[in-house]
């Protein structure tokens, strides 16, 4: 458990308080604290339970799913805090194939900002330092520091957003450069799918809760305040709007994949019908001259072995020509005139 506090007038964040020390702390009105507890281990569960219950008497309810891992963001009402959870990623885990999170849950009063979380934060670390260098922050109240919270979380979601981008991007030019279906590049999109449907699970029911703290329905945030969490819900909004376009363009992903397939099944059928074409009569020219009549005119001749050859080589070879200006053969896409068709839906799309 960490503790600040920044005294009314002081000109340093103050630390290193134990839990003796909160009711007193929290009794003046002019101080804002911070409590900050990581639970990593049972003895560190048990010391939160016992300093949200026991001090800052808050509702069983809360505290039981504040020790839990398993809730979705949220945000609840009541007469002298509020009670949220919110998600942020994990950074090092997280990628555009698994997408993680951690939960974070906290509480804000009027003069208290409470955080409990299993994991390490380096959003949360990130404001400490910041507090610790200056206190500008705690001057403006308990709402305030809430927001650079809040603003931290959502700002690390935006790597991460953009890895998304480069992924799919790089599965596109790979799908089109199959040469033969490729069940590897099929599982990367199925994982890349659920990577997406997950951020856009997570960011639309945290985009609700911040749409809830940055539209005045709570009297613990001051109205002064209220623009800078619009901006942090401002910069959500447009991270789900972006998981929303990357659920498009994943299922275009298949269908594209799918496409691509089909049409190199289509071009090895059209190559086994072609062959079977000109197999079929030369089959017939040998299977005529393979029959065991004695009145045959051409069998009695020197060259009608050699002949009968030369017309069966001259039917392919015409066979050949009348299907290639026929447009049945050798007028396979290449990749060149696949990627500029893509790049012309792309320019299509855009417009």
């Amino acid at each position: 458990m960490e503790i600040f506090v920044y005294r009314n007038g002081g000109n340093k964040v103050e630390e290193g308080f134990s839990a003796e020390a909160l009711p007193q702390l929290l009794n003046d009105k002019s101080n804002l604290v911070w409590v900050d507890f990581l639970g990593e281990t049972a003895e560190q569960v048990e010391e939160a339970k016992y300093v949200l219950l026991d001090i800052f008497n808050f509702h069983p309810l809360t505290v039981e799913d504040t020790v839990e891992t398993r809730n979705q963001p949220k945000v609840e009402a009541f007469p002298s805090y509020i009670y949220f959870i919110v998600h942020a990623i994990k950074p090092g885990e997280t990628g555009p194939t698994n997408f993680v999170t951690k939960e974070l849950d906290g509480y804000l009063g009027d003069n208290y900002v409470v955080t409990y979380h299993t994991q390490r934060f380096r959003s949360l670390k990130t404001v400490k330092t910041q507090i610790r260098a200056s206190h500008f922050s705690c001057t403006r109240g308990s709402a305030y520091l809430l927001h650079q919270i809040l603003d931290q979380i959502v700002d690390l979601y935006m790597p991460i957003v953009d890895d998304f981008d480069t992924a799919i991007n790089d599965l596109e030019e790979r799908v089109f450069d199959m040469r033969r279906s490729d069940t590897a590049i099929l599982e990367e999109v199925m994982d890349l799918r659920r990577s997406v449907a997950r951020l856009r699970r997570i960011s639309a029911r945290q985009l609700e809760v911040l749409y809830r703290i940055s539209h005045g329905e709570f009297q613990q945030i001051p109205e002064h305040i209220l623009p800078f969490f619009r901006d942090v819900h401002d910069h959500l909004q447009r991270i789900s709007d972006l998981g929303d376009s990357y659920r498009d363009l994943v299922s275009g992903l298949f269908d594209i994949h799918f496409s691509v397939v089909a049409n190199r099944t289509n071009d090895v059928m059209k190559t086994l019908a072609v062959l079977s074409a000109i197999v079929l009569p030369l089959s017939l020219i040998a299977g005529i001259y393979g029959m065991n009549f004695e009145n045959m005119p051409e069998l009695k001749t020197g060259y009608g072995y050699f002949a009968t050859l030369g017309v069966m080589a001259l039917v392919a070879i015409i066979l050949l020509f009348y299907f290639w200006r026929r447009g049945w053969i050798f007028q396979r896409d290449s990749i060149e005139d696949l990627t500029e068709k893509k790049s012309g839906m792309d320019e299509k799309d855009m417009s």
